[in-house]
């Protein structure tokens, strides 16, 4: 199996396993679907956190398993998979950790760039190589991280760039060594699933709102959430167990 899903006290590990390089096949892409919407709907996970097996994150799209040009409408279903691949982990109803283990190349960077967090080691480095083979994509998601030029420069070079050097230009939110790259990230996984779990789902959501909406309607969606919010038997947990000292148990209602 090309992706592995293992679940343990509410955080999903979600690991990419398609040796050398982890590149992503249309079947390897309706799999990592198929994950984001279960975890979207398991009870039992509060939090996910995504990588990759061996010395790559992820390579990007298999060049081995490109459309057919001859059967009609196969570019368009190709693009509706690598689409809804991101799709799938932006929507998710829970927050999704990046813990990039090596390097993260077109595809693979945009995998990274549909999570929430973004961690790497310090061996990652990052890319949209498609200008190489004589293509062109993903500049719409590295505007949303980098500035105007060096957006351009990336794309138009197709240059690969150090952990370090997004991590100066305030990308990521860490990178450290490669053995502490998990411990990191299961850290703060543990952190997040330690909240309760529909205020997490809410955070989640009006985050994701947030990218789309104007500041002032922004927050009067935020709060209609926190009204909502109140009224849970996990918000009324919260409080209760504040006052009293103690750690909350929450519910999930």
């Amino acid at each position: 199996m090309s992706i592995h899903l293992e679940v343990s006290e509410h955080i999903a590990v979600v690991r990419l396993d398609k040796p050398p390089v982890n590149a992503l096949a249309r079947a390897t892409r309706r799999r990592m679907i198929e994950i984001f919407d279960e975890i979207s709907e398991r009870a039992d996970v509060r939090v996910a956190i995504l990588t990759g097996t061996g010395k790559f994150f992820c390579s990007g799209a298999d060049l081995k398993d490109r459309p057919d040009p001859d059967k009609a409408g196969d570019f368009l279903d190709h693009n509706r998979w690598t689409r809804e691949t991101g799709n799938a982990i932006r929507e998710c109803t829970k927050p999704v950790i990046a813990a990039v283990n090596g390097p993260a190349l077109g595809a693979g960077f945009g995998l990274m760039a549909a999570c929430d967090i973004f961690l790497a080691s310090e061996d990652a480095t990052f890319a949209m190589p498609e200008i190489n083979v004589g293509l062109a994509g993903g500049v719409s998601m590295l505007r949303t991280m980098v500035g105007r030029s060096f957006t351009r420069r990336m794309f138009f070079t197709g240059m690969k760039v150090p952990a370090a050097e997004l991590y100066r230009r305030g990308v990521l939110d860490e990178v450290v060594p490669a053995e502490q790259l998990m411990p990191l990230a299961m850290e703060i996984a543990q952190e997040i699933a330690s909240k309760a779990p529909l205020a997490v789902m809410h955070a989640k959501q009006a985050a994701n709102m947030m990218d789309l909406m104007p500041q002032r309607d922004g927050y009067r969606f935020e709060q209609n959430i926190t009204m909502a919010l109140a009224q849970t038997e996990d918000a009324q947990e919260a409080r209760m167990a504040f006052l009293e000292k103690r750690p909350p148990v929450y519910k999930g209602r």
